[in-house]
């Protein structure tokens, strides 16, 4: 039985709550940056996250021009996806944005206050936007019953 997840199942986990692990290619030979990430994503779009305009994450996006994301449970049976693309960066504050994934990750109240906390940070923000165009996934309960 394989434990690859259809298109349906891969999309519905992705979209589900998770703490995305992005990587990013490193530069001159340098192992790949691979850090946690709040994320969105609804099937049949791009993942979309906010980081800041002078990341290292970035400088490594702009000058990869794509990377990857990777979206798992910590308890069996295990599951995971992974995507890869390109991916572009949006210039200047996406308000909505910031609101939808600190709503998605804190609930309505705290991710008011989170707004608030960090709206000093608003300015020097960018929303990456990643379009899957390779999926990887596995889901470790598939044919137990």
């Amino acid at each position: 039985m394989s434990l690859v997840m259809s298109v349906d199942e891969r999309e519905a986990f992705l979209a589900d709550l998770h703490v995305g692990v992005l990587s990013v290619a490193g530069a001159d030979g340098r192992a790949p940056l691979t850090v946690p990430m709040w994320y969105r994503y609804e099937p049949g779009g791009d993942v979309t996250f906010v980081t800041g305009r002078g990341s290292r994450k970035t400088d490594l996006i702009r000058r990869a021009g794509r990377c990857s994301l990777c979206a798992q449970t910590e308890e069996p049976p295990y599951r995971y996806v992974t995507v890869d693309g390109p991916a572009t960066i949006v210039e200047g504050p996406d308000e909505a944005e910031r609101r939808a994934i600190a709503h998605r990750y804190l609930g309505p109240e705290r991710g008011e206050a989170y707004m608030g906390a960090t709206a000093a940070q608003v300015e020097g923000s960018v929303v990456v936007r990643l379009r899957p165009d390779h999926w990887l996934s596995a889901d470790f309960g598939k044919g137990q019953g």
